[in-house]
Formats: structure tokens, C-alpha cells, sequence
């Protein structure tokens, strides 16, 4: 194959704010063409991701240093209308709260103006071994500033 390769969609952050584009694809849906419930998590999975990312939180180096890594430790969802399929989808991703060892995100999804999903996610931040651990310092930085950032 010749020339560039295309990258995966990336979201971007504006101000203290990551957006994170999703269309929905027959894959996403039930047999009603309706997104099923738990695929909001996939998405919102996807947006947390790619915020780390975007902020310069190397996950995968930390797992692999045997640093720790970040897991869901809880989640609460509110699913207010529905997504179909072919809908163009945004992910708003906002710090809500950092903890020693989790940080406290806010996520919506919207289609349009319209809020479909509203979600809080607390991630721990947990060693090898699945105990609780201190964030990296200038990860907290990152959160901070983004926290900071209107």
C-alpha cells in the first residue's frame, strides 16, 4: 500500500472539555436499530482513553512498568433518550473530582443538542496487583490543569 495510512478518529480538548466524535454502526444497535445500553459504556470507554491519551497519560507504558494502571471503579448512568443507527454521536468528557488514588469524571453523549446519556465514572488508579495506588504526579498535573481549563 502506497502513501499514508489513515489513524483512528481522535477526539480533541477544547479548553478543560474532550470531545470525542462516534457514528453508530449496525454492530452498536439491537434488532430495533436502537444502540444497546451497554454500548454507551464502549463509547465513553473509548473517550476516556483517548483523553488520557490526548493529555500524554501513557497507560499501557505504566502496565507495562509495572506502575498500575486505571480500572472503572464505579459508574453511574442515566440514559435519557436514544441513539439509532447512523447517528453521529459526540462523547463530552469533563474531571470532575481527582482523589489520591481515583479521579471522578463526568461523560455525556449527545447527538446534536441532544443529551442522550448522562454518566459519572469514579477510575481507580490500581497497581499489578489490583490494590489502590497514588496517581502519577504530573498525571494529577494534567488533571488539574484540565480541571482548571474552562
Amino acid at each position: 500500500m502506497g502513501g499514508e495510512m489513515p489513524l483512528p478518529a481522535n477526539g480533541v480538548l477544547q479548553g478543560g472539555t474532550h470531545l470525542f466524535p462516534v457514528r453508530v454502526y449496525f454492530e452498536d444497535t439491537d434488532v430495533a436499530g436502537i444502540v444497546y445500553y451497554a454500548n454507551y459504556l464502549r463509547f465513553m470507554e473509548r473517550a476516556r482513553s483517548d483523553m488520557l491519551r490526548a493529555i500524554g497519560v501513557d497507560q499501557r507504558g505504566a502496565l507495562e512498568a509495572g506502575e498500575g494502571v486505571y480500572a472503572v471503579a464505579e459508574v453511574a448512568v442515566r440514559y435519557k433518550a436514544p441513539a439509532k443507527l447512523g447517528d453521529d454521536l459526540l462523547v463530552v468528557t469533563k474531571i470532575e473530582e481527582i482523589r489520591a488514588a481515583s479521579v471522578l469524571i463526568h461523560q455525556q453523549v449527545i447527538r446534536g443538542e441532544e443529551l442522550l446519556v448522562d454518566a459519572h465514572v469514579t477510575a481507580a488508579f490500581l497497581t499489578p496487583e489490583g490494590r489502590p495506588r497514588r496517581q502519577p504526579r504530573a498525571w494529577v498535573a494534567e488533571f488539574q490543569r484540565l480541571q482548571g481549563e474552562k
